[in-house]
């Protein structure tokens, strides 16, 4: 099983994948500020026990981490090392983490961290092909033993096969853009990374088509909630 787990909400826009952040879009239609870094009533949910004084969240299941921020934000460094802590004791759990701050990535892993802590899935998010060269070196040297990358949302055709020579990935996921302005993503462009993937023995999956969805040159309008069953219909995942 898995859930979300956002121990802090708020962001900054850093790159072209952010102009239409969906979290942006939500706190904005809410009145609130969405650059306002603060810690959510779920910071502590990983430790978090039940009156039989069992834990919440059985072993085994997977978090989604901060998926309405970024883990590695400067403005989360006061509150980092306690998830680190939480992450830690709770080695039955696997924490996917995802981020646009890449580089920032090496100076706030703990101090015991060594090789990696084995529970930690770190996934790097890469949009256009400037990204993938600017995001992917670092990367690919950092010291943890899963990673995945998402291509969401994908902007343009990316070209990874220089990288993934030169490390394994657990996944590449790839995803078009949702929401009323949201940018087009071209089937062709899903299709070449899934053979980059194929070739590299790299996993494949095609998450969501996006909202403004083109194939064989014609743009398709796909409502929000017919985005993932769309792409799960195209059957198009791949497995070494």
């Amino acid at each position: 099983m898995s859930r979300i787990y956002n121990p802090w909400h708020g962001c900054t826009k850093v790159s072209p994948g952010c102009k239409h952040c969906y979290m942006f879009r939500m706190d904005e239609e809410h009145g609130k500020d969405p650059t306002v870094i603060a810690p959510t009533g779920d910071f502590l949910l990983p430790v978090q026990k039940n009156r039989h004084k069992e834990w919440k969240i059985p072993a085994g299941e997977t978090l989604y981490t901060c998926f309405t921020s970024d883990f590695f934000h400067k403005d989360a460094d006061g509150m980092r090392q306690e998830v680190w802590e939480m992450i830690r004791q709770r080695s039955d759990l696997t924490f996917l983490i995802p981020t646009k701050r890449i580089e920032r990535v090496e100076e706030c892993l703990p101090k015991d961290w060594g090789e990696c802590y084995s529970n930690v899935t770190l996934a790097c998010t890469i949009e256009n092909q400037e990204m993938c060269d600017k995001r992917m070196p670092v990367f690919i040297g950092l010291p943890f033993r899963h990673k995945q990358i998402f291509s969401e949302p994908l902007l343009e055709a990316i070209d990874f096969r220089d990288y993934l020579v030169q490390e394994v990935f657990d996944l590449i996921s790839v995803g078009g853009e949702s929401g009323p302005d949201a940018r087009p993503c071209d089937y062709n462009w899903v299709l070449g990374i899934r053979q980059q993937c194929i070739k590299s023995g790299t996993p494949f999956h095609f998450k969501q088509t996006g909202a403004r969805f083109v194939m064989n040159g014609k743009t398709y309008f796909v409502d929000r909630d017919k985005q993932l069953s769309q792409a799960k219909k195209a059957n198009i995942d791949w497995m070494p």
